[in-house]
């Protein structure tokens, strides 16, 4: 009987791991890193791409020592809607902002970015972690402090302004990633492991329930922490900043010449190892969203005085 009684008990227990599984229901994880937090990124030389050309940076910054987090863009979406520096569409499938353009110049191929209110966030996209209801956006429970997805370059960009930040240029993300002591190809180092990010088959507990192209993590999980049986390898760059390397692309203000596709550096949780190198790009167009693509801000020293 007790044997009996035991096995339906177990069986209950796999049932319900199972149904919490199916429901995409991340652990709910604290890593201890602050989303609030920034990093200084002192003005000076570093050895930029994969053949290592001296490149200067002559001012200070600073750049979010995390992604922008669900719970980040629900604050910015709820506040900028109130004020209405942004605004829904006609049936509130979309958070529209306004964009002043890029100048067209008529090349083969170009694609028109005219000024005009443009995609900054889609409501209520499949597989997306921003609920909206009773009139205001909320995290999907467990996913608060998961790097935002979904959003668009106007929409990152949107967040980076009001929030008194801008997108960082191609040159500011490689050399915060990257610091200027070494040729590194990774932001943390020399090597890659499964531990020290999330990228394509990395194996860390959000992907179990996903599948190989895995679930986000949440920001700063590298840290060196432990969850659970997961041991984790403290990855930061040299100024302390992390997820420069895996979990989801990051957009960046640099355009893609003669077509307007906007670049996105860090790789993503769907690629393999090699795309984490700091030297690797990709683009899309700014209207572009993906469960694989966030980004975070840079500022200016003086703006945090």
């Amino acid at each position: 009987m007790k044997a009996r009684l035991f096995l339906i008990c177990m069986i209950a227990l796999l049932i319900a791991a199972c149904s919490s599984a199916e429901a995409g229901e991340p652990p709910v994880t604290d890593t201890g890193i602050d989303p609030d937090a920034w990093a200084l990124v002192p003005a000076g030389e570093f050895l930029m791409g994969q053949f290592e050309k001296p490149t200067a940076v002559d001012y200070d910054y600073e750049i979010m020592v995390t992604l922008v987090t669900n719970a980040q863009y629900a604050e910015f979406l709820n506040a900028a809607l109130a004020d209405e520096t942004i605004h829904f569409n006609d049936d509130q499938t979309e958070v529209l902002g306004f964009y002043p353009g890029d100048e067209f110049h008529g090349y083969r191929h170009e694609e028109r970015i005219d000024a005009g209110d443009w995609l900054l966030y889609p409501v209520n996209e499949e597989g997306a972690r921003l609920n909206f209801a009773s009139e205001a956006f909320a995290p999907k429970a467990g996913y608060e402090n998961h790097p935002v997805t979904f959003v668009t370059w106007f929409g990152a960009r949107a967040y980076c302004d009001y929030t008194g930040g801008r997108l960082p240029s191609g040159v500011e993300w490689e050399k915060a990633a990257r610091g200027t002591e070494d040729a590194r190809p990774y932001a943390w180092g020399f090597e890659v492991k499964r531990s020290n990010a999330n990228f394509y088959a990395s194996r860390d507990p959000f992907e179990k329930s996903a599948g190989k192209q895995g679930d986000t993590t949440p920001v700063g999980y590298y840290n060196g922490n432990t969850y659970g049986d997961y041991e984790t390898i403290d990855s930061p760059s040299p100024y302390g900043v992390y997820d420069m390397g895996g979990n989801v692309w990051q957009w960046t203000s640099d355009v893609y010449a003669r077509q307007h596709y906007r670049y996105m550096r860090g790789g993503s949780k769907g690629e393999y190892e090699h795309y984490l190198r700091v030297w690797m790009t990709n683009n899309a167009a700014p209207y572009f969203t993906s469960p694989g693509v966030g980004f975070r801000c840079v500022r200016d020293v003086n703006a945090a005085e």
